[in-house]
């Protein structure tokens, strides 16, 4: 293709695709992001209900997050403490979630690329 410009004529070429545009429109490449946000979005969404459920309680339900459970051990330390808990819980079910069902494909799709650019 040949554009004329005031300067005289420009030569253009076309654009070829680069490996990581290649990856990105495979299928493959897809279902790796569809998996990773069906869990993702989700998880993200269900943590943040349960910590803002924390704020709001602890801001507007005062009495009942002041409630004594045994001791000086009260619902509000008890909800704090699980959402110490929640987190290391949604890490190591990611762990096991991404282990069984992200990275094969990853691997698979990274084994790939890394044969097409040697």
């Amino acid at each position: 293709m040949q554009i004329t410009f005031v300067g005289g004529p420009v030569t253009t070429r076309q654009h070829d695709q680069s490996i990581h545009e290649q990856i990105q429109g495979e299928e493959r490449f897809q279902e790796l992001k569809r998996r990773f946000r069906s869990w993702v979005f989700p998880m993200t969404a269900a943590f943040l209900a349960w910590y803002l459920l924390y704020v709001v309680l602890s801001a507007w339900a005062r009495d009942f997050m002041g409630t004594k459970v045994f001791g000086n051990v009260n619902v509000a330390l008890i909800f704090g403490l699980l959402q110490f808990v929640s987190t290391f819980l949604i890490a190591w079910a990611y762990s096991r979630y991404a282990d069984n069902k992200l990275d094969p494909l990853a691997d698979e799709i990274r084994h790939e690329a890394e044969g097409k650019t040697e």
